[in-house]
């Protein structure tokens, strides 16, 4: 038995990254996934993956931004696997602009991906969530799960001024409705990584180094010199965590951001 057998679990940008390494270790712990990611063939290979190591996952193609196309992709997972009992909220952007040089056009499309869509999909969701019955075992109706950062806590990231704002929107977002859905039963939390070896911040090495007018790899090194574990985080890092929050285990847990860092912020 898994420990999430038998749980209908949504991730988001799953074809790739945090999302992917979440969506296949979800699905070897029994859930019924639902890969959802903008590129639909990326989401489908994830969703080939959890199935061809013997888990239960369909590939769904869905951009976050836009309210129909998440209608049809949580209409997908409750057709499919019958309920939705887990969303796992990770689709997202990175990009390094210098603070003077940051456009409104920048700005905007940073949080319109990272908060706003953050927001309504998280509302989609809850509201399906809301009116079902409890998980079988379990007092709840749903967990809510966002992915936000170390940068919502993390100012002085000079290079992103627009992705530590959208995260520390994520927060406060995670935290309001752990406030106004606990009546519902449904809980809301998320959590914070640090550095992790993604092809996220692969683009974020490339776009910080040639600021800087070092060779590609140095902004990653530098970054990942203060980590007081010693090594780079990975996508398993993070998906145990996740994985907790979505279990019976963390039923009691709402409101919380919690970071998977290595001790970085602790360490810097």
């Amino acid at each position: 038995m898994g420990k999430l057998d038998d749980k209908g679990v949504v991730v988001t940008g799953a074809a790739r990254g945090i999302g992917r390494g979440v969506a296949q270790r979800l699905g070897a712990e029994g859930a019924s996934v639902t890969v959802a990611d903008l590129n639909a063939e990326g989401a489908e290979a994830t969703a080939a993956a959890i199935r061809d190591a013997g888990g239960k996952a369909v590939g769904v193609g869905c951009d976050v931004g836009d309210r129909g196309s998440v209608r049809s992709a949580l209409d997908a997972a409750v057709s499919e696997f019958g309920r939705l009992d887990v969303l796992f909220n990770n689709a997202g952007i990175a990009e390094i602009r210098p603070l003077l040089e940051l456009s409104e056009d920048e700005w905007d499309r940073m949080l319109a991906v990272n908060l706003r869509a953050v927001f309504f999909v998280l509302q989609a969701a809850a509201k399906r969530m809301r009116a079902q019955a409890p998980i079988a075992g379990s007092e709840l109706r749903g967990k809510l799960i966002q992915t936000a950062s170390i940068a919502a806590y993390r100012g002085g990231l000079a290079y992103m001024p627009h992705y530590a704002a959208s995260k520390a929107g994520v927060v406060s977002v995670t935290r309001t409705a752990a406030q106004v859905l606990a009546a519902d039963r449904i809980t809301s939390n998320c959590i914070c990584p640090g550095a992790v070896d993604t092809p996220m911040w692969k683009k974020i090495d490339a776009q910080w180094s040639k600021i800087e007018g070092w060779q590609t790899g140095e902004a990653w090194k530098r970054r990942t010199s203060f980590i007081p574990l010693g090594r780079p985080e990975t996508a398993d890092d993070v998906a145990g965590v996740v994985s907790f929050l979505a279990s019976r285990d963390s039923d009691y847990m709402t409101g919380q951001a919690v970071n998977v860092d290595g001790g970085l912020v602790m360490g810097n």
